[in-house]
């Protein structure tokens, strides 16, 4: 087993461009998850100047977002945003849409698009999720996106 190759990220040499995309909507939330993802950012040693932020209404609305911000210049995009469930089918269909047109993204823009949103059944589930008692979500994506750069520039070497 020595004589295998492996190749996997890491959290060094973070300095690229990212683009941090939000969410308005549960913006009570949302805007722990971007404290998270900037505080782990800064943390790896990416400068300030290296971070764009883009604000959409809500998560239904990034994939569009996210598309259009892969055609341009950036390395990683980390994709932040709240789905709570209500009373009505609506979780689902946005959850849904949302997954899939990141993930859809990503593959073709063969740029890593972090997935940050929580999908919530509660409030306090999101609350959880964004600094508390289960982690912040945010921190999470912001530390996916730069291990996955690392990772596309050593396959690309």
């Amino acid at each position: 087993m020595s004589n295998i190759k492996t190749i996997e990220g890491s959290y060094t040499g973070a300095s690229a461009q990212y683009v941090v995309v939000i969410t308005r909507w549960n913006s009570f939330v949302v805007d722990s998850l971007l404290k998270g993802a900037l505080d782990a950012l800064g943390r790896h040693g990416v400068a300030e100047k290296d971070i764009t932020i883009v604000k959409v209404p809500g998560a239904f609305e990034l994939p569009l977002a996210v598309q259009k911000i892969s055609q341009g210049s950036c390395d990683a995009i980390i994709a932040l945003g709240a789905v709570i469930r209500g009373g009505t089918p609506h979780f689902e269909y946005v959850a849904g849409e949302c997954v899939k047109g990141l993930g859809a993204v990503s593959m073709a823009s063969s740029k890593p698009v972090s997935f940050g949103v929580l999908t919530v059944d509660n409030i306090e589930q999101a609350v959880e999720r964004s600094g508390a008692k289960a982690g912040n979500k945010g921190e999470e994506a912001a530390l996916t996106a730069v291990e996955m750069v690392s990772l596309m520039r050593k396959l690309d070497a």
